[in-house]
């Protein structure tokens, strides 16, 4: 079997990670990088840290509007897909990547693998919500990481075949968190405490790319009740700059701003951190793996057993009730095993067999 997988961003990058070495055990792979994260602090670092192979193809797709950028990679991706003779794509999450990757795989007629299947925030003000929905609509495997995620496609009469495999990149997450505790040294070059310190993301567009949000998000790490790091995505940091807001952040004594940080150190710095403010999924999960409080600047999430454990506050960009998430005193007492254990790229390839087997019989 030649499997072609699609990836484009720092999420799928360490979804990878987890699957192609195993893949490639047993099949053939060609990865293939759309280029949608170019800059090198989040593409080049993570292929070097998590030791995931190279991409056997660069698109080169960069800083395009969101249209263009589904559009110019589908015209990228189409004549290296057929040229591969590929029996599957495999692409991941919610991404404009995932999107243009499915897409392209139904006009070719190209059976399409959806890992991260089936989660949903019930949000379609999303794009992610609305990509992660046509994708799993596409898809012939819908490989999942909850059982929530499977109820979900259920529910929809999702024509394709469907599993639960856990969560890759909880995978990835949990064997590396050791090793950064030991290997980075982002806590003393930013001359912070183990505890002491807030982790701050935020890079949704219906975050940024509102001037008024934008600005209501600045008015929420002003009123930050601890010191924070706020390792700034290169989106975030253009919309400040052409809001005139960031200046105002920068002002800010409490808070410091890095530019967007490599996998071992930003999983050093949240590990470490009292609490992570994040509109981020991933960052969300990464919170619950490290059993560190979860405050999310978004109105609806996709992984919603965190909420339901406690370990994760919806907030929006509500500043008094971000104060109040951060002010509970402790942590919830329960913390189950939700993702998989560690196993879930295993999970994968084995139902990629299953399924590639029931499909020549």
């Amino acid at each position: 079997m030649q499997v072609v997988t699609l990836v484009g961003n720092r999420p799928q990058f360490v979804k990878a990670a987890a699957v192609s070495k195993l893949l490639r055990e047993r099949y053939g792979e060609l990865l293939v990088h759309s280029g949608q994260h170019y800059d090198s602090s989040l593409s080049a670092v993570f292929f070097e840290q998590l030791d995931l192979p190279a991409a056997d193809v660069e698109l080169g797709i960069g800083p395009v509007s969101g249209s263009d950028q589904i559009g110019l990679i589908m015209h990228a991706f189409e004549p290296i897909l057929r040229d591969a003779e590929a029996d599957a794509v495999m692409v991941y999450g919610d991404t404009n990547t995932t999107l243009a990757g499915a897409l392209t795989a139904a006009k070719v007629g190209c059976p399409l693998v959806h890992v991260e299947a089936g989660m949903r925030s019930f949000d379609s003000d999303m794009p992610e919500e609305r990509n992660r929905v046509i994708v799993d609509h596409l898809a012939s495997l819908c490989l999942c990481s909850t059982a929530t995620a499977l109820e979900n496609l259920a529910a929809e009469e999702i024509r394709g075949r469907s599993e639960l495999v856990g969560d890759v990149m909880a995978d990835v997450s949990l064997a590396m968190m050791p090793v950064a505790r030991e290997r980075s040294n982002a806590l003393p070059a930013l001359g912070l405490e183990p505890g002491e310190y807030l982790l701050v993301t935020a890079h949704r567009a219906g975050n940024v790319d509102d001037p008024a949000r934008l600005e209501r998000l600045v008015e929420l790490l002003e009123a930050l009740p601890a010191p924070a790091v706020f390792p700034v995505h290169p989106r975030t940091r253009v919309r400040l700059e052409t809001g005139g807001l960031l200046d105002r952040v920068t002002a800010l004594e409490r808070l410091k701003l890095t530019p967007p940080l490599g996998y071992i150190d930003f999983l050093c710095l949240l590990s470490n951190a009292r609490a992570v403010l994040t509109d981020s999924g991933g960052v969300q999960k990464e919170a619950y793996l490290a059993a560190i409080p979860c405050v999310t600047l978004r109105e609806a999430t996709e992984w919603v057993e965190t909420v339901e454990l406690g370990w994760n506050v919806l907030v929006g960009l509500d500043r008094a009730a971000a104060l109040e998430a951060l002010a509970r005193n402790g942590s919830p007492r329960e913390h189950p095993e939700l993702y998989g254990g560690g196993s879930a790229g295993q999970s994968v390839v084995e139902a990629i067999e299953r399924w590639g087997g029931a499909n020549t019989q």
